[in-house]
């Protein structure tokens, strides 16, 4: 199987390896990947996750269309919608993702991008939604969050033309966060895990779900919902931690709890 899966200091790294073909998934691999994920939202030993592709030249290529036919499965499966569920087909999770991008992010590649949290890419790297050119959409998500994420005519314009971009246009739609060399790619996505996995993993995914969720409520609400999260936050042992490494001016030991 072509999803390798590790796990390091807290960190999951979850490698598409296929370089062969772009790091495409067909249904085999897309079924590896969601056990992939599920394991990232289910092992309480991991506090953030690293994907990235193997090989130089593309993070993933998407649906392997030359042997995934959607089309071909059974009706019934249209209502089974956490069956082999993915990060961007609707699959919580709250801890943290990192995307490493190392070369083309193109359909389902970018689609997956967009559920992550944090983008890092090399120059080499192009984007783009290119279903329409195949009489498709981007689906698993790219209808619905490219839209969230950058201003509606750029959405529209990555949408409807389905061509791809640059990663220095991506960088300055928004899309990622940094460019960085090849070289450097993985140590840049270990450091911002790292970085993350130091601090207190209930107050991370607790951050991140209200982040995501607010964006489908009304402001009162949104304010309500952080402040119950709060509340409940100060009960951990990791919120007593927290300030008390602070005064006796040592690292937290926070333990998710």
């Amino acid at each position: 199987m072509a999803i390798d899966f590790e796990v390091a200091d807290h960190i999951a790294t979850i490698t598409i390896n296929r370089p062969e073909r772009l790091n495409a998934l067909d249904q085999e691999h897309y079924e590896a990947l969601s056990r992939a994920w599920m394991e990232v939202r289910d092992n309480p030993e991991i506090r953030v996750a690293i994907v990235t592709g193997a090989g130089e030249r593309a993070f993933s290529a998407g649906a392997d269309l030359k042997t995934y036919d959607p089309a071909s499965r059974e009706w019934s499966t249209f209502w089974t919608t956490q069956r082999d569920a993915l990060l961007n087909r609707g699959l919580e999770v709250w801890k943290p993702v990192i995307a490493a991008i190392n070369g083309y992010c193109v359909g389902g590649g970018l689609t997956l991008t967009l559920a992550t949290d944090i983008r890092v890419a090399v120059p080499e790297a192009h984007f783009g939604l290119s279903e329409v050119k195949r009489g498709i959409i981007a689906a698993n998500g790219g209808t619905q969050r490219l839209i969230r994420q950058v201003p509606h005519a750029i959405a529209m314009e990555m949408l409807l033309c389905g061509d791809m971009v640059d990663a220095e246009t991506a960088l300055r739609w928004g899309l990622i966060n940094r460019i960085v060399e090849a070289p450097d790619l993985m140590d840049a996505a270990t450091e911002y895990a790292r970085q993350i996995a130091r601090n207190a993993p209930l107050a991370v995914q607790a951050s991140k779900e209200l982040a995501v969720r607010g964006q489908d409520l009304d402001l009162v609400a949104g304010l309500r919902l952080e402040q119950m999260s709060a509340r409940l936050l100060r009960e951990t042992a990791d919120a007593k931690e927290g300030p008390m490494a602070f005064a006796e001016k040592r690292l937290p030991n926070f333990e998710g709890r």
